[in-house]
């Protein structure tokens, strides 16, 4: 499902390290190089070419980055580069710092990553920022979505495939009635949308749709404009169909007069190690159109050669 390419044979970290410093070093930086090691090597390996850099060096590798390139270009290779764990905690900091109700940062975080990377994230974000993610979120959410996103990125779900059915059926009623009255942010929605592993939430939205006969976020379309059930929507949608949700992300960013480089690098590098494949083969059909070529069409250069690198392109 990852689009990540890694070479047969990989070099060492030395020499990772030493041809990323001769890519910095000179009258002008060697992007291309940079592209060909970085945009090539997983999270262990990046992992390990940051330490070493550092070691031999004294530097480390994301300043020499940050000194040598910059806008959409750095931003992706920034991003690309830290640990995943810290990559996210980066952008959950970001959206929430300049949180707006259509942000849908956090949502993707706490419902696309499993219970155990969920919690690296929040370790990672209280040893970067010095503060719990939960209390930015509180800090700088409010209304009903603070009561929502707060106990979305606390959960610590469980992550097998068991499921209890009478449960299921019991809280797809609730659901149903509390829909129905247009109670949204009714804590029982909230209760179960924010603490049911994902196998018990799809049990609980297919017997939904078998009971009422139709999808639940068909009911969270009562007011297509109305943001909090725009969340609420998405949320299900990252639960239930994690590569179509993203699919939408893209093509949005990418439709238009102009493109979305924040959403685009953002889907881009969190998902090229886990599901991109299945994002671009849900992008062709639902755009006729490889997500590679889409991608060429609307950026350019190093960030253009970037992004193609991590969709899997030789």
């Amino acid at each position: 499902m990852a689009t990540l390419k890694v070479p047969a044979t990989v070099p060492s970290v030395v020499d990772d390290c030493e041809q990323l410093r001769k890519a910095f070093q000179g009258w002008g930086t060697n992007e291309a190089l940079i592209i060909s090691i970085l945009g090539h090597r997983d999270a262990a390996q990046r992992r390990a070419i940051r330490r070493a850099y550092a070691e031999t060096y004294g530097e480390e590798l994301l300043r020499s980055i940050t000194d040598e390139i910059s806008g959409d270009f750095e931003r992706a290779v920034i991003l690309w580069t830290l640990d995943p764990a810290e990559r996210d905690a980066v952008l959950a900091n970001e959206a929430a710092r300049k949180w707006q109700p259509g942000n849908r940062v956090l949502v993707e975080i706490a419902c696309t990553r499993g219970s155990a990377q969920l919690f690296a994230v929040r370790q990672a974000y209280h040893e970067r920022f010095k503060r719990s993610l939960e209390e930015d979120i509180a800090a700088h959410v409010k209304g009903d979505f603070r009561k929502l996103l707060v106990p979305l990125v606390s959960a610590y779900r469980y992550d097998g495939p068991e499921v209890n059915t009478r449960l299921a059926h019991s809280e797809a009623k609730i659901l149903h009635e509390k829909i129905h009255h247009k109670a949204y942010s009714d804590d029982e929605i909230i209760r179960i949308l924010t603490t049911r592993s994902k196998a018990q939430l799809l049990a609980t939205f297919n017997y939904y749709n078998d009971a009422f006969g139709h999808p639940i976020n068909k009911d969270l379309k009562a007011d297509p404009k109305d943001e909090y059930l725009k969340t609420l929507r998405a949320i299900i949608r990252c639960f239930t169909c994690p590569d179509r949700y993203y699919e939408k992300v893209v093509r949005q960013a990418i439709a238009g007069l102009g493109t979305d480089e924040s959403s685009l690098t953002r889907v881009i590098t969190t998902r090229a190690e886990v599901d991109l494949k299945l994002i671009k083969e849900a992008y062709q059909k639902r755009n006729s159109v490889p997500l590679e070529r889409a991608v060429a069409g609307d950026t350019s250069g190093d960030y253009e050669s970037m992004l193609l690198a991590l969709l899997g392109q030789e």
